[in-house]
């Protein structure tokens, strides 16, 4: 029995890789969108960071303190002034142009309100179509103001030493380390996670493709082996096999090969990074099965799985800090296998997490696996008997 139940999978397996090989569109998504998809986003994002971002002065006081807050602004890394206007209703047509994304505006008592010993204020107006223009704008003119807001200080206290100045200006000195992402880069934080959902979502569609295809045609009862008790277990079983075995090289070449092209940060331990990829891919597997129930079309699947990609990447906790996803939302995300999969993986593959370390996402992921073989052998008896009703009716 046990023989017979191996060679029946296995019988499957082979007859779903051969249908899968047939199938362009299921052929797209398990080996083209794997494969290049990636690659585009990593190439997109592959600078880390924005430099040189361009921006234009409205200098109001235009005397040589506000002149010399211009000066450093321009002279960081992150900003480049690339003009400066009279007013501004100029500055902002220039932006809506895109020729900039910030407006530095510096009032007419600036200089003035400094010698009084005031506090001076200087306006910053971004484009907040791209938060990273903003980071970068915020970050310069931040840092620029400290400096000179120090060396006024500085000056204030009289006759000082240059290290009496040092205590009295940053009584407490800090240094900034930047854990697991040393150049605070947009493809370090965030490209690991894509890689991670980018295994989910193309499991989904391509295996919603395929049984959406069946049940459109009436197929589905078809691919069972005849006989008493040799139906959707070893149907679910076989299909699950094929899946799994070329993910698993769809797998390293996302997870180890793509990471390391564009220089991210790797640190894991190749064992447990193994160990855990295999529960993921079994609830992602199970789980693309079960949502198939709702292709009723080949082409169903697109409308109803590709939109959910970018919630499911800011209820994951990664893009969005997950302390502030809403309760119901939270509980929402642990359905979902990139959850788990997402969080442990940036732990072991950036952080250098052990198994040990990520047992609930471990834990979680197998529990994912079990329940969704449950749910998709549901499924599939659901699908298989409607095949079958629709046959009969067609004859």
């Amino acid at each position: 029995m046990l023989h017979e139940a191996i060679s029946d999978t296995f019988f499957i397996w082979r007859k779903e890789a051969g249908r899968t090989v047939r199938d362009q569109g299921a052929l797209i998504f398990f080996i083209l969108v794997p494969l290049f998809y990636p690659l585009l986003y990593a190439f997109i994002y592959t600078e880390e960071t924005v430099r040189e971002v361009p921006a234009v002065v409205v200098d109001d006081a235009n005397t040589a303190m506000s002149r010399e807050f211009v000066r450093r602004v321009d002279a960081t890394p992150d900003v480049k002034v690339v003009g400066r206007t009279s007013n501004m209703e100029e500055a902002k047509e220039r932006m809506r142009r895109a020729e900039v994304y910030g407006v530095i505006r510096i009032p007419e008592d600036f200089s003035r309100t400094v010698n009084r010993g005031e506090q001076a204020h200087v306006s910053l107006y971004c484009d907040m179509s791209g938060l990273l223009y903003y980071k970068a704008l915020l970050l310069a003119c931040t840092e620029v103001s400290l400096e000179m807001n120090a060396e006024l200080q500085v000056e204030r206290l009289g006759s000082t030493t240059v290290r009496e100045g040092e205590v009295a200006t940053a009584p407490l000195r800090y240094q900034d380390v930047a854990l697991f992402n040393p150049t605070n880069g947009f493809a370090s934080f965030l490209i690991p996670a894509v890689l991670m959902l980018v295994l989910q979502q193309t499991l989904l569609l391509g295996v919603g493709m395929m049984n959406g295809t069946a049940r459109e045609r009436g197929t589905f009862h078809t691919q069972l082996i005849s006989g008493q008790g040799r139906g959707t277990v070893r149907l679910v079983l076989g299909k699950a096999l094929c899946y799994f075995m070329v993910y698993a090289l769809v797998g390293i070449w996302v997870l180890a090969v793509v990471p390391r092209l564009f220089h991210l940060v790797q640190i894991p331990q190749a064992t447990d990074l193994l160990a855990f990829m295999v529960p993921y891919l079994l609830a992602c597997i199970f789980f693309a099965m079960t949502c198939s129930i709702l292709v009723f079309q080949r082409e169903t699947c697109m409308p109803i799985f590709v939109f959910m990609s970018l919630p499911m990447l800011f209820i994951s906790g990664i893009s969005w800090p997950g302390v502030a996803v809403p309760p119901f939302w939270e509980y929402v995300s642990w359905l979902l296998p990139s959850t788990f999969g997402i969080n442990g993986f940036v732990r072991i593959n950036t952080m250098g997490a052990l198994l040990e370390d990520v047992a609930f996402e471990y834990v979680g992921l197998w529990v994912q696996a079990v329940v969704y073989f449950l749910t998709a052998c549901a499924t599939y008896y659901y699908l298989i008997n409607e095949s079958r009703k629709k046959s009969e009716t067609l004859n």
